[in-house]
């Protein structure tokens, strides 16, 4: 239990911490009480602990007074406090958004990276950031500190807004975006309107626009490894599979089949065809061709192959468990995943080995996998983790992969797995 809340942390399946991480110079939990419901959020990847522990995080305020903020763990920023005099993570810089940010990115690190960070984000339009050094100091005083604290101080300052008004003067919101990491000139964004945009972020134009569904788009995100392969999720309950190579053309990788059995509050937010909306997807980090979805009020997360479409591959799901809200792929283990849904649980799965051969799904050549096997269902997560609240964002970092960042109402928690 860690002394910054009452955060049941459970480790109730097989991974356990070792004992008396009281005496670790690390805790469990690092946690930050932002002063607004929280929604977007995302890890720096930056390759030092000191850049590396930041987080952006973006509101929801249902008015025109959202924030983005930037927090980093205090005891980085600044040593000589104790624990019991600081709080585990620091403001060190704001900025404000009219409308609520629907996603939030750092910039992907290259070995020729600049000194100041940059930042993306979606909301009404796609917006470029920049976190820049400040020339001074910020001094603070609170209810919970016992003396003042000096910390360094950078600002947001807001470096491009992107809005393609070529097909009209509407400007349709826009549901969330992917930068890629291969190519990190460009970014993919999605909307509502059923268009996504490829943008130059070096001349900060728009490369192709193209219509991605027959009714909203929710998600996007590039393939790894790639910069021209992206796919998208939407209300139509489909995944597609789009190559800037060659426009012409995109995959259908799975489609949803419409739903007979629904209730009247799940039968209202079918689509005209009858299938259930597609909200989220994600690429695996370490497996190119993997990917990860789920379906609006949904407790199950299909795991895709890109190589054999129509169907996956496999099934993530719990028993008693509640709707998927978010999903965030390990970047050191294949095969491992983490969701966050309705019921306050963080789950982090491991998707299992097949029972007809004892290596891991991705060690699996594709004649195995697919030789009219059936998919498989995995039920046991092997970490699971219970919030205060419904949780609503997860981002496991890259640069410290032995952390996730978890969000839910107010709080933002670093949580060590």
């Amino acid at each position: 239990m860690d002394s910054t809340g009452n955060t049941q942390y459970s480790y109730s399946y097989s991974h356990r911490p070792t004992p008396n991480t009281a005496q670790s110079s690390l805790k469990e939990i690092y946690q930050y009480d932002a002063p607004w419901s929280t929604y977007a959020l995302d890890w720096c990847k930056a390759h030092t602990e000191q850049k590396s522990f930041r987080l952006a995080v973006g509101s929801f305020i249902e008015d025109s007074n959202n924030k983005l903020q930037i927090i980093s763990r205090t005891d980085l920023i600044d040593p000589s406090l104790t624990i019991n005099n600081r709080n585990d993570f620091t403001p060190i810089a704001e900025a404000d958004s009219y409308y609520p940010i629907t996603k939030v990115l750092w910039e992907p690190r290259k070995s020729d990276a600049r000194n100041n960070d940059l930042l993306a984000t979606t909301g009404d339009i796609l917006r470029i950031w920049e976190l820049k050094d400040e020339p001074r100091y910020n001094t603070s005083n609170t209810i919970t500190s016992t003396r003042n604290m000096s910390y360094p101080m950078q600002s947001l300052v807001k470096k491009a807004e992107l809005v393609n008004l070529k097909q009209s003067d509407f400007c349709a919101p826009l549901t969330s975006f992917d930068w890629n990491e291969t190519d990190p000139s460009l970014i993919v964004t999605s909307s509502i309107d059923t268009t996504c945009t490829v943008w130059n972020v070096e001349t900060n134009q728009a490369k192709t626009q193209l219509i991605a569904h027959d009714s909203d788009v929710y998600d996007v995100a590039f393939m790894h490894g790639t910069a021209d392969i992206f796919a998208s999720v939407g209300a139509d309950g489909s995944v597609r599979l789009f190559d800037l190579r060659s426009l012409e053309h995109s995959t259908i990788l799975y489609e949803a089949q419409p739903s007979m059995n629904t209730t009247g509050s799940q039968s209202a937010k079918l689509n005209s065809s009858g299938t259930v909306p597609l909200l989220r997807l994600q690429f695996s980090r370490l497996s190119q061709y993997s990917l990860a979805t789920f379906h609006m009020d949904s407790s199950v997360v299909q795991i895709l192959d890109t190589r054999y479409p129509s169907a996956p591959v496999a099934e993530l799901s719990k028993n008693r468990s509640g709707s998927i809200n978010c999903l965030s792929w390990s970047p050191t283990a294949p095969g491992q995943i983490a969701t966050g849904g309705e019921d306050n649980q963080v789950l982090v799965w491991n998707i299992n080995q097949s029972p007809a051969d004892s290596r891991p799904y991705y060690q699996q050549n594709s004649q195995q996998r697919y030789s009219h096997q059936p998919m498989r269902s995995v039920q046991d997560p092997a970490l699971a983790y219970v919030a205060d609240a419904e949780v609503n964002a997860l981002t496991w970092s890259k640069s410290a992969p032995d952390w996730i960042g978890v969000g839910f109402g107010k709080t933002i928690q670093a949580l060590r797995v």
